[in-house]
């Protein structure tokens, strides 16, 4: 390959030896293509520009590190038409029989600067639990791993050794959810009967009594962002009884109850901003402020049950201060700072997006903290949607439905990108590798499958449970998938 001047002079060159986007005279225009490069939310960078036809993803990543002035080159990853760009442009356009009278819209999108292999082979099954594993949980360093399970035990387990370190008895019902602090410095877990439970992952020991308040089964757990609020102290958890519920750890009490949904809340999500989000059966979303607990704002337009919503950001609020170099904290300032950094690189100069599924088949992208109208409606589901989430970079969303495909979507805009079939059964739970490029899928068809973003497709067929597979998580490090379901044993997977 040229030094790494060299296709940018020849760019250069082509475009009239300017370094400013100049576009070119009709008679100088030769065999180049006009190319307007735009960030994900369309932004243009510059002027179109005159590119060579065999100018490929390499150069354009050298015409993108310039363009911004990165002092280090970054990677990036190019999209036409929501298509990754792995070829020179002339030899797409021919391919893909591009019109090219008006200026080709590329855009480029920043990857991860590490890379995660896929996981391919299970490298342990641990059994312990007596009934069927209902929710499973890296921790936000990825060192630690609990789950929960229907016979009402909460577990956690040595990944070092792969065999079960604490259980944690306590709850008279089925543990349905569970959720780390950002922080990694408790554990909550949520039953059928209503009742919350803190514990310390160290010991496995209760933290203090439980937490009572819900009236029918907690349906979701979301801790206040730590960037926002260190050491962790505030989570929210979502109940069936028509009620969210703000509780504080340190006085464990009920800080703030939101009521105003007529019917069970389904899911509940604390944004970057400090914003709650509660989806409802009763069609509706609310958004709440977190100092006084007030409604500010419905999200209307869904036709039946809103059973999941994700953020664009929830990666980065899960794992908090925490990232795939391992990197420790010896403070709870340190750690505040460490994510309020990461949360405003990922979320950039764009407002924080939610993602709703239904059970009428469809999905839409908000922006709540703009409208209440939807920026886009995203259909082409045959039966419910039952779970949505956005790539850890934002770029993508992807939605498990019972019409046993998964979908993948353009996280800005909410266009369709592709569909993932492969499953026999209704697909229950997806999750994503740390880097974006891979896609997980839990089923109950007894498999798990790991879809490729590069080439859209199947890329693992991962077999073993015997059978429904109810809970899936990738742990943020890379390394490690965990699934769980009926079966009642845990299964850990490695590349």
């Amino acid at each position: 390959m040229e030094d790494e001047g060299g296709e940018l002079s020849r760019m250069k060159e082509r475009n009239g030896g300017t370094d400013d986007n100049t576009v070119l005279p009709d008679q100088e225009k030769g065999n180049n293509l006009l190319c307007l490069l735009t960030d994900p939310e369309g932004t243009p960078l510059g002027l179109p520009l005159y590119l060579p036809q065999d100018a490929g993803p390499a150069q354009l990543q050298d015409l993108v590190n310039t363009l911004l002035h990165n002092e280090e080159k970054f990677p990036y990853a190019f999209y036409v038409s929501d298509q990754q760009l792995s070829m020179q442009l002339g030899s797409y356009l021919q391919k893909n029989k591009v019109s090219v009278e008006k200026a080709l819209h590329i855009v480029y999108q920043p990857q991860a600067i590490f890379r995660i292999r896929p996981v391919n082979r299970c490298s342990a099954t641990i059994a312990g639990h007596t009934e069927a594993v209902l929710s499973v949980a890296f921790s936000p360093d990825g060192r630690q791993l609990a789950s929960g399970s229907g016979d009402t035990t909460v577990r956690f387990w040595d990944l070092n050794t792969q065999t079960p370190l604490y259980t944690c008895s306590g709850h008279k019902n089925w543990v349905l959810c569970i959720a780390w602090s950002p922080d990694g410095k408790h554990l909550i877990s949520g039953s059928k009967d209503g009742e919350l439970r803190s514990w310390d992952p160290l010991t496995g020991n209760p933290s203090g009594n439980p937490l009572k308040g819900h009236k029918k089964w907690i349906t979701g757990i979301f801790w206040e962002p730590v960037h926002l609020q260190a050491p962790c102290r505030r989570f929210v958890s979502s109940s069936k009884d028509g009620d969210a519920r703000i509780w504080d750890i340190v006085s464990r009490k009920c800080v703030m109850c939101l009521s105003g949904h007529t019917l069970a809340v389904t899911c509940v999500k604390w944004g970057g901003d400090g914003l709650i989000y509660t989806g409802s059966q009763d069609c509706i979303i609310k958004v709440w402020e977190t100092t006084q607990g007030k409604l500010i704002r419905e999200l209307k337009g869904h036709g039946h049950w809103v059973n999941s919503l994700a953020l664009s950001t929830e990666y980065v609020l899960r794992t908090g201060p925490f990232d795939h170099t391992g990197k420790k904290y010896g403070s709870p300032e340190q750690m505040k700072e460490a994510a309020l950094e990461r949360y405003t690189k990922m979320k950039g100069s764009f407002p924080e997006r939610l993602i709703s599924g239904s059970d009428d088949f469809t999905m839409f992208l908000w922006e709540p903290t703009v409208s209440k109208h939807p920026k886009a409606r995203l259909t082409g589901h045959q039966q419910l949607v039952n779970h949505v989430y956005f790539s850890p970079d934002g770029q993508w969303v992807a939605s498990a439905s019972f019409d046993k495909s998964v979908k993948l979507w353009n996280g800005h805009t909410g266009k369709y990108v592709a569909s993932f079939r492969g499953h026999v059964g209704p697909v229950y739970q997806i999750c994503w590798s740390a880097d974006s490029r891979l896609l997980l899928s839990g089923s109950k068809d007894s498999t798990l499958k790991v879809w490729d973003m590069k080439t859209q497709k199947l890329r693992e067929d991962l077999p073993g449970h015997a059978d429904e597979v109810f809970a899936v998580d990738w742990s943020p490090d890379g390394e490690k998938v965990v699934s769980g379901g009926k079966d009642r044993v845990l299964k850990l997977w490695m590349n």
